[in-house]
């Protein structure tokens, strides 16, 4: 692997919006490169241990966080005379977060957003429900790869990709994240990260239900591969490249968040299949099932880009319309097998946005 490149930006304030298990995470990842960290959350009990403590008492709870990190519950005061903001909240909460700490965003501080997900009510990607709050897309950025916080904060080896406008945005997020530890490769196509980071919950959701159904290995390897080219068709017609695809946001996210027990979309398909209800999961875990709501967002972004979609519209039928498993199973073995990688003209030779 090579070396990256060294960055010049010396960030004096750094905000993070968010201090969940991923928030938290990412406070331990930037407090080193920067002169102050400022967190913010709605939890006051967050907000207390961070400051009286050095942790949070509700995430990531072995994390000791530097002393150059505190916390608010006051967004004016977390994002004011920041030189960056990195956004933290669930993709659901994402929009409102932002419409409250714009006015006191100055207009050229770069974002990085680390939620992931498709806005139902709009089929958005994650980084332009960002920009429609913030303004200037251009200044806005998103990383996705298999990043688990519980790995991350026990300094574990990682990486991930930074989707960004310009090489130098990607430099400034890799400055403030960005280690031996914690590798930042970049993309130019934000819409292939974004659009991969939403779809690889729903393929975990059902890896989950696959293992909690007992049908092995084989199968969920199966399911990872063709919700891997179900992923592309769907990045591709929205204007992705589909070689990012096959990369850290992809494959590699898509690796990790199938296989690992740290994946809440993962282990939350096999409590559905155990009788949970995703109240009842959320309450336990406290964790937010992201690939629950991007399966009805996928699901309808899909048939309005006309791209087959099985693997997504029989998750979503499962969790929105009650079917039945062995109905679901049934129906997915019963599709007539065709040319792996249809509907992707690079190797297929159609174009789903024609």
């Amino acid at each position: 692997m090579g070396a990256a490149p060294v960055s010049t930006f010396t960030p004096d304030r750094v905000a993070v919006v968010g201090l969940g298990s991923w928030g938290t995470a990412i406070a331990s990842l930037a407090a080193p490169h920067v002169g102050e960290l400022c967190g913010w959350d709605y939890l006051e009990n967050v907000v207390e241990g961070v400051n009286l403590a050095h942790r949070n008492p509700s995430y990531a709870t072995g994390c000791a966080l530097p002393d150059n990190v505190h916390a608010t519950s006051d967004l004016a005061e977390a994002v004011s005379g920041a030189d960056a903001v990195l956004v933290a909240t669930p993709s659901a909460f994402l929009r409102s977060t932002c419409a409250r700490f714009s006015p006191f965003l100055e207009p050229d501080v770069p974002v990085l957003v680390l939620a992931k997900g498709i806005e139902r009510e709009t089929g958005l990607l994650i980084h332009q429900v960002a920009a429609d709050e913030l303004g200037d897309e251009e200044r806005i950025a998103l990383i996705s790869g298999p990043n688990h916080s519980e790995e991350v904060v026990l300094g574990l080896p990682a990486a991930t990709v930074c989707g960004a406008a310009s090489p130098e945005l990607v430099e400034v997020f890799r400055s403030i994240l960005g280690s031996e530890r914690f590798r930042i490769y970049g993309t130019h196509d934000r819409v292939g990260v974004a659009a991969c980071g939403a779809l690889k919950n729903i393929v975990a959701i059902a890896c989950g239900i696959a293992s909690g159904m007992g049908l092995g290995d084989n199968t969920i390897a199966v399911l990872m591969t063709r919700g891997l080219a179900e992923m592309t068709r769907i990045a591709y017609a929205l204007g992705a490249e589909p070689l990012t695809c096959m990369g850290l946001a992809g494959m590699g996210d898509l690796v990790a968040t199938c296989n690992s027990p740290h994946s809440r979309n993962r282990t939350f398909g096999q409590a559905f299949v155990a009788g949970e209800t995703l109240a009842e999961y959320e309450a336990r875990t406290h964790m937010v099932v992201e690939g629950y709501r991007a399966a009805a967002s996928a699901h309808d972004l899909a048939a309005r880009l006309c791209v087959e979609a099985p693997l997504v519209d029989s998750v979503y039928r499962v969790l929105y319309e009650d079917s039945p498993l062995d109905r679901e199973v049934a129906e997915l073995l019963s599709r007539e097998p065709r040319t792996e990688f249809y509907g992707i003209d690079d190797v297929a030779g159609s174009d789903p946005r024609e």
